[in-house]
């Protein structure tokens, strides 16, 4: 068993606080900062979020996550200029398909992603770290890192930015546990899968499904799968540009 002490748990006053792998070792290696519990929840579900997506469309994938819910996640599709100044992306940047994902999934609500967690599909490479610098964020999980990304990534937050790499081949058990006032809770993983297979039976009349569209289902439907309920997502371009979650009402979130 391999044991992580973390920050704090929940809240500040909730120590000691850790994870730990009951069987096996831990799949993460922290190579900066100290994260704290809320922040491998984020970084956990973010990353099976983007690989459902990376598996799903073959495409780079980005996720920025605030308190165990999806802020924006995106693929990594070319950015019209129109989105670039919208997203605030510098005009002379060099944007690869990973640092357009990064750019999508932070740009399209960026007040709900302010101190968010991301989460990349692919190793971040220097283009998005360039990125991500001037944002405020808690941290990034990622399947590795490039020296000259680790290094930008390093000059945050006075070089305390938490920074994680993930295990890529990590498969977790079939079986998850959570335990609530004492009591255990056991259940199968939610391990459906998020393809194409889902969109074979059409229910609306019009039968055809332009192939970006059946692209954006399938980016609402990944990031549904990973946002707190109630939810709703808006989809579009391969990136989510509205979603609600996490209230007692879908008309509000739909509001939201």
């Amino acid at each position: 068993m391999q044991t992580l002490a973390l920050k704090y748990g929940c809240n500040p006053n909730q120590k000691p606080a850790r994870i730990y792998a009951a069987q096996g070792e831990l799949p993460l290696t922290v190579l900066n900062g100290n994260p704290g519990y809320i922040n491998f929840l984020d970084a956990l579900n973010g990353w099976q979020l983007v690989r459902e997506l990376r598996r799903a469309t073959g495409l780079p994938a980005a996720a920025s996550f605030k308190h165990v819910s999806p802020a924006g996640a995106a693929l990594g599709l070319p950015l019209p200029e129109a989105l670039r100044r919208a997203y605030f992306v510098p005009a002379d940047a060099v944007l690869s398909p990973l640092a357009c994902a990064y750019a999508r999934a932070r740009g399209a609500d960026r007040m709900s992603s302010f101190g968010d967690w991301i989460s990349l599909s692919d190793p971040c490479d220097e283009a998005t770290a360039q990125l991500i610098r001037p944002e405020v964020s808690d941290g990034i999980l990622a399947p590795g890192y490039t020296p000259e990304a680790l290094a930008i990534l390093k000059t945050k937050r006075q070089g305390n930015y938490n920074i994680v790499a993930i295990d890529a081949a990590y498969e977790p058990p079939a079986l998850e546990r959570r335990e609530v006032f004492g009591v255990t809770f056991e259940q199968n993983r939610n391990d459906l899968p998020i393809d194409a297979r889902l969109l074979q039976t059409v229910a609306t009349r019009a039968t055809d499904l332009p192939e970006g569209a059946r692209r954006d289902l399938l980016v609402a439907l990944a990031t549904l799968k990973y946002t707190q309920s109630n939810s709703v997502c808006y989809a579009l371009d391969g990136q989510c540009i509205g979603i609600g979650a996490g209230q007692q009402s879908r008309i509000h979130c739909t509001r939201l």
